[in-house]
């Protein structure tokens, strides 16, 4: 007998995989979370029946939520991620010796725990010394700082549920406030073929609060879409002027070139944020 999973992504499009078997499931507080072996991504985790990570194409969405901020950036030496219990985001700001602390605000203790024992290749970095796990509301915690990061990485689920706060106009004004004077926030915005209205939403309200705002592109195949968008608001400096000159180390997709390419928005994208 075949097991597969399917994820309704829209509703008039599912993602199916085959499966393995299910290595975790459980019910918590906030949310449903399973780990799944498949065939053709290997392990996957699942909250409330979407599509979270992969160890098959993880290193896409994570070096690019983690390098275009860190690299853009002069010298980051304070890390906050919220969300991204999984440890993908943590893992790549760790490869940077000049980062003196990492936060990870993540909501729900069982996704970092889930993370630990089944997706490795992820969580290797939850161990890093330089790494506090705050298992809290991350739109609470950012409401208490004042000029407290270099980056802000929002690493969310979909805007529902505990997440749905996070794209609200009131956690952009707290993350200004809650970044350094130089500081640069990275958030992730879905889909610019299924989720046009919060990509629009989304850079509007950055943009309000930032002097500049960008949005570029990855390529995440397990995403609706297969197209991810990220947007950046940043104090002081522009992406496309790097100032970091470490670069990643072991990137299997990050480069400088992409770097740059990444900012070069087909027109339908474009059009998204000039309507």
């Amino acid at each position: 007998m075949e097991l597969w999973y399917t994820e309704k992504q829209t509703p008039n499009l599912g993602f199916s995989c085959r499966i393995k078997e299910t290595l975790c499931r459980v019910q918590t507080e906030y949310q449903e979370i399973a780990v799944l072996d498949t065939f053709q991504f290997g392990r996957m985790l699942v909250l409330d029946g979407m599509v979270q990570t992969t160890v098959a194409d993880e290193f896409v969405y994570h070096e690019m939520i983690v390098h275009i901020p860190l690299r853009t950036h002069p010298c980051p030496r304070a890390v906050l991620v919220i969300g991204g219990g999984d440890g993908g985001a943590v893992r790549e700001i760790s490869k940077y010796p000049q980062v003196e602390i990492i936060t990870l605000a993540e909501i729900d203790l069982q996704v970092v725990e889930s993370s630990k024992r089944f997706l490795p290749e992820l969580s290797s970095a939850l161990d890093d010394l330089r790494l506090e796990i705050k298992i809290a509301d991350g739109i609470e915690y950012i409401r208490s700082l004042q000029e407290a990061y270099d980056i802000i990485i929002v690493d969310s689920t979909e805007p529902v549920g505990p997440a749905e706060g996070l794209f609200d106009p009131s956690f952009y004004e707290a993350a200004f406030r809650a970044l350094k004077p130089e500081g640069i926030l990275v958030a992730q915005t879905e889909s610019p073929f299924f989720n046009a209205d919060l990509i629009r939403t989304a850079f509007r309200r950055i943009k309000a609060v930032f002097p500049r705002t960008h949005l570029y592109l990855a390529p995440v195949p397990t995403y609706p879409g297969g197209l991810w968008s990220f947007t950046l608001g940043s104090k002081h400096h522009h992406p496309l002027k790097p100032l970091g000159k470490l670069l990643p180390r072991d990137a299997r997709y990050y480069t400088p070139k992409i770097h740059e390419s990444s900012f070069s928005l087909p027109r339908f994208v474009q059009d998204l944020l000039e309507d």
